[in-house]
């Protein structure tokens, strides 16, 4: 190539190389050869050219390994063609930072002459001098020219980040006098050489079973439930929870869940029972207490005063004292926690202890009070009958009301003294038939039926609608006698006379040779002839 690099003036006008401990990192080991190849350019700057024999004799004498070292000086050189030579350390510090320590290699220093050196094994450099290829755990004339010194090179101020020192699509910042490369938000992978375009920056980007993390969209549910739990992502959220059948926490542990291990321990309060429903612990007073059975329960009374006035203590509950009345006796009143008892009506006996009944059977009972109704012997016509009446009793116990023969009326109401209209009350008449008050054959006083006008039959039984009222329902020779159509000629005519009957009337005449009244008697005149014609003749008449 024939290219000679114009050495940097920080550099040049130095009289020692220098040389960087590897020891720190590949970074810095990456940096130190850079430099050392700098270095070593320096000390041949008056060699023939990069092709020499001479050169290459030196780098491949390097230990730095000849594949690697070439690189690193094709490199540099390539750079240095197009760049100036000022340039290139501030473009090797762009990407590598100065170590805080530096060996100082001075070729006029002896062995003796080097009383502050200090040999390392680990992280050993090597270095080429007038004398050739040494170590610097090498010879004593090698190692006296080493000395580790805290390095105080100037070197001028450059700005570590520039556009290529980070990859495609990093950010480079400086922290401590160092870059620092990272991915651009949205972005991730290596930061030195490229980041792509992350899958997601949060959970909404996801699908709702996966969830954001490194930007990438995962489950969620990977390892974050307990053994045996059920995890479930809603809304990019992993929910860990025990499948039916268990119980536990579902983070750490789900168990086989027995209900009965719900009440044990119990988490109902003292004097309460503990039972599992429907894989709920349900807690309940015991039989005597009362209260809260969560808090814990209690006796309902421990005194007469822990109740209301009309209750008493009774077996630690509060209670009716009217319990304490003996049998089929009746409480009316409490007061002051103090029942009242008393036997009811017809029961005798003591109210404390038992109250018996007056009967139980008729028998029971005396000949004036000849009747057992609810256990009290009772006189049956009591109050049963009406004023003035009579009553018997039928078969010992049925009432029977009845009114005096002198008098009438409702036996279950009130009985008085006969009147004339009494005798109509009720009525004896058949139908369509009056009753009114009459005397017998006897003179006795007796109802008297008739039928009513227009009505003919037996009053006693019933009367029937006669044929006629008057005449005029009649035919001509006919007449309206007792509501029956009749001839009108029943004898009103007189003796030898006729009867003729015209518009409902009976007409009397004499007959022919006879004079006189018609309606009493007719006279025969002499040597006349008698014809009756179309008429009834009365010989009697």
């Amino acid at each position: 190539m024939g290219v000679t690099p114009t050495l940097p003036r920080f550099i040049r006008n130095r009289k020692q190389c220098v040389i960087y401990d590897g020891s720190y990192d590949n970074l810095t080991t990456f940096k130190l050869a850079l430099y050392n190849s700098l270095a070593f350019i320096k000390a041949i700057s008056n060699s023939a050219s990069f092709g020499s024999s001479k050169l290459l004799q030196k780098i491949v004498g390097m230990n730095f390994g000849l594949p690697f070292l070439f690189f690193v000086l094709l490199l540099q050189l390539a750079r240095a063609a197009e760049d100036p030579a000022e340039e290139i350390p501030a473009k090797i510090e762009e990407i590598f930072r100065l170590p805080r320590w530096a060996d100082y290699y001075n070729p006029g220093r002896t062995y003796y002459s080097n009383p502050f050196y200090r040999s390392q094994y680990n992280g050993q450099v090597y270095v080429t001098d007038g004398y050739g290829q040494t170590r610097l755990a090498g010879s004593s004339s090698s190692r006296a020219r080493a000395l580790k010194v805290e390095t105080n090179l100037p070197v001028p101020h450059i700005t570590m980040c520039s556009g290529s020192t980070c990859g495609h699509n990093a950010h480079c910042t400086t922290i401590g006098n160092r870059p620092v490369c990272s991915c651009l938000k949205g972005y991730t992978g290596d930061a030195l050489y490229n980041c792509v375009r992350a899958e997601c920056l949060d959970s909404s980007e996801c699908r709702g079973h996966l969830a954001c993390k490194n930007q990438r969209c995962v489950d969620p549910c990977q390892g974050v439930c307990g053994s045996n739990a059920h995890c479930e992502t809603r809304n990019h959220i992993p929910t860990c929870t025990c499948p039916p059948g268990y119980t536990g926490d579902p983070f750490q542990h789900c168990r086989h869940f027995n209900p009965e291990e719900l009440c044990h321990p119990s988490p109902c309060g003292a004097n309460t029972n503990c039972e599992v429903v429907n894989n709920i612990p349900t807690c309940k007073c015991q039989p005597g207490y009362h209260g809260s059975p969560i808090a814990g329960c209690r006796h309902e009374c421990d005194s007469d005063s822990d109740c209301g006035h009309h209750h008493a203590c009774i077996e630690f509950r509060c209670q009716n004292p009217c319990a304490q009345c003996g049998q089929n006796a009746e409480c009316d009143l409490v007061q002051n926690h103090v029942p009242l008892c008393k036997c009811p009506r017809g029961y005798f006996g003591n109210p404390l202890s038992s109250c018996q009944p007056e009967c139980t059977q008729h028998s029971d009972c005396p000949q004036s009070k000849p009747a057992c109704f609810y256990n009290s012997c009772k006189n049956p016509c009591d109050g049963v009958c009406g004023v003035n009446a009579n009553c018997e009793l039928r078969n010992g116990i049925t009432p029977v009301c009845s009114c005096p023969k002198e008098m009438t009326g409702d036996p279950f109401t009130m009985c008085r003294p006969f009147t004339k209209e009494d005798l109509c009350q009720p009525n004896p008449c058949g139908a369509n038939a009056k009753c009114q008050p009459g005397y017998d054959r006897y003179n006795k006083e007796r109802p008297v039926c008739t039928c009513h006008p227009g009505y003919i039959g037996d009053p006693i039984t019933g009367c029937i609608r006669g044929e006629c009222i008057d005449d005029n329902e009649c035919p001509d020779h006919q007449a309206c006698f007792e509501y029956k159509c009749q001839n009108p000629c029943r004898g009103q005519c007189g003796t030898n006379a006729v009867c003729n009957a015209r518009k409902h009337v009976a007409v009397c005449t004499c007959l022919d040779g006879h004079n006189g009244d018609a309606l009493s008697h007719c006279y025969r005149v002499e040597g006349s002839e008698v014809k009756v014609s179309g008429a009834y003749f009365c010989s009697t008449c």
